[in-house]
């Protein structure tokens, strides 16, 4: 009987499909439960911020004991030193060789043709034979690659040290017998073990593998989870009523799968407040106590802050104090967050005084005095309202106009004395620089909160 290996590409199809990324506990719960019910190779995504990243695949790595754990590396040298460096102190790593070997996909990702491709396999997976002995080359859109090309490719790849060849599907229309004669070429033209990621998009996936099986497949990608893909409880199922008519077996253990798949679903988060994807919109910003530093940051991207990694982790630090106390935030809560907690400068303008008048029959009157370097600068103006009022007084103080972006006041406490909080966003040559200020007068905290966005602006120019 035949080994058929079991690649599990969960983790990855779920990072491309998903709106919302998966959790920390998330994926090394999905880990754990893959590399429990058998399969051979437990596949990573792409890295996609080093930081978080790597600490995520380093505690996968040195949790998984049966099976392999493949990452891709990316299109360059630098990519495959960091995922080396993820997979390491895996009991078996593997590094992926992830490209598209389809013309249109070749030209418009990365503005390459035949030729130049194959350069670049050569140099991916020499470069990467010289850090891990266990290379797959992941043929992407292969099954709409020009056929000759694709042998190139995977023979190419197998001269250079790859010792396991995947063909994928990604454009879901091959018929059964299709892949079938597909792979029957590869194995005649190629030593490497050859794998197979086929697509349900025809609702035949559980069939494409059975007869790429037949065809001599060395191995089957499957997932736990995700649009298209051949489902790993129902390619167990098959080999077991089929399996021995074809010749094979797996490592796959039926029991610990139908027990367990039900288990790692349910612990996937659906709800879309558990995180924030940069593709969102501001109504959909909601963050918990789960949320990863990179999950806040691309929220507040969405706001319209570029933070630095300090102010980040300042900002995801104080959401974590407020997530205590009152469980989620939306967008107005984490912009007060980033005005109070991120970009915090040194105040090149004070505010010394302010002075504002208003009523039903007279046009309203400020007066500010901001001081800087030691001199007093005075502005007078009048305005829509007295904070529009003060407002222009400090533009006039200054000299300079800046465009208000958004401005936003409420009660932060309770009864006749409330203390009122402002929040200013202000923009400067497109970006975005939020202050906020705190006062039992509305109109002082409204001051405070633009001079605070003020010397943000001032501190950067510098």
């Amino acid at each position: 009987m035949k080994k058929i290996g079991v690649s599990d590409y969960t983790l990855k199809i779920l990072s491309q499909q998903r709106a919302v990324p998966l959790l920390f506990r998330e994926k090394t719960a999905l880990a754990a439960g893959i590399n429990n019910f058998g399969a051979d190779v437990i596949e990573l995504c792409e890295i996609k911020n080093l930081k978080e990243d790597s600490i995520i695949y380093r505690t996968i790595s040195t949790a998984v004991k049966d099976s392999e754990v493949c990452i891709p590396v990316g299109f360059d040298k630098n990519g495959i030193v960091n995922a080396w460096d993820c997979v390491k102190e895996a009991a078996k790593p593997c590094l992926q060789i992830s490209v598209p070997v389809s013309t249109v996909q070749m030209e418009y990702l990365y503005h390459l043709k035949e030729e130049k491709m194959l350069i670049k396999i050569e140099e991916l997976c020499k470069t990467a034979k010289t850090f891990c002995d266990n290379v797959e080359f992941e043929a992407l859109d292969a099954t709409r690659a020009d056929e000759s090309f694709l042998i190139k490719a995977c023979k190419k790849a197998e001269e250079c040290g790859a010792v396991r060849i995947s063909v994928c599907d990604d454009a879901g229309l091959l018929m059964p017998e299709e892949f079938e004669q597909l792979v029957r070429k590869l194995k005649d033209e190629c030593n490497a073990d050859v794998y197979v990621r086929v697509s349900d998009n025809l609702n035949m996936a559980v069939a494409c593998a059975m007869a790429c099986i037949r065809g001599g497949a060395d191995g089957v990608k499957t997932a736990v989870s995700g649009y298209d893909a051949l489902l790993t409880d129902k390619f167990a199922d098959a080999v077991i009523a089929r399996g021995e008519s074809f010749g094979v077996i797996t490592s796959l253990k039926k029991t610990e799968i139908h027990n367990d798949i039900d288990k790692i679903i349910k612990n996937i988060s659906h709800n879309e407040y558990k995180a924030v994807s940069p593709d969102a919109g501001k109504d959909n910003i909601f963050l918990d106590a789960d949320s990863t530093i990179t999950q806040v940051a691309n929220a507040v991207l969405l706001l319209g802050y570029e933070l630095s990694d300090e102010d980040a982790g300042n900002v995801h630090k104080a959401l974590m104090r407020v997530c205590e106390r009152k469980g989620s935030v939306g967008a107005k809560e984490l912009e007060a967050i980033v005005a109070s907690s991120a970009l915090q400068v040194p105040s090149t303008y004070h505010l010394e005084s302010y002075t504002a008048n208003s009523s039903n029959i007279t046009t309203a009157m400020a007066n500010v005095i901001l001081v800087k370097d030691g001199e007093k600068l005075c502005g007078v103006s009048t305005g829509d309202g007295p904070i529009d009022a003060a407002f222009r007084a400090i533009e006039q103080s200054i000299g300079y106009h800046y465009e208000l972006d958004n401005f936003e006041i409420q009660a932060v406490t309770e009864g006749k004395e409330a203390i009122g909080s402002a929040l200013v966003r202000l923009r400067n040559n497109g970006k975005l620089y939020s202050g906020d200020g705190l006062s039992t007068d509305i109109v002082g905290a409204s001051i405070r909160a633009y001079i605070n966005a003020l010397n943000k602006i001032v501190f950067e120019e510098k």
